[in-house]
């Protein structure tokens, strides 16, 4: 699912002033802290978007999530749903 974000919200979440600041903003928190900022972001809105990948200047991947800047300077934030695959189920 890609949804297209408020950049001045996206922004101020995470106290950054652009797009090129964010992944050394976001480094200064916890990972469960991102994904529920990021997570918090997209709830708030409803439909989603194709994204033109050949459109994409700067792109940021997380291990669910991915955002992406494209050339108008609009930010994308696409969740990737991961398997929960073990190699075990149990131990015994």
């Amino acid at each position: 699912m890609t949804v297209k974000l408020d950049t001045s919200l996206l922004f101020n979440t995470f106290k950054v002033a652009s797009f090129e600041q964010l992944e050394q903003g976001m480094q200064s928190l916890a990972p469960s802290m991102i994904e529920y900022y990021l997570s918090d972001l997209s709830s708030s809105v409803s439909e989603s978007f194709y994204i033109n990948k050949s459109n994409i200047q700067k792109t940021i991947f997380l291990d669910e999530y991915s955002l992406y800047l494209d050339y108008e300077d609009f930010v994308y934030l696409e969740f990737i749903q991961k398997d929960n695959f073990y190699d075990t189920e149990s131990l015994w």
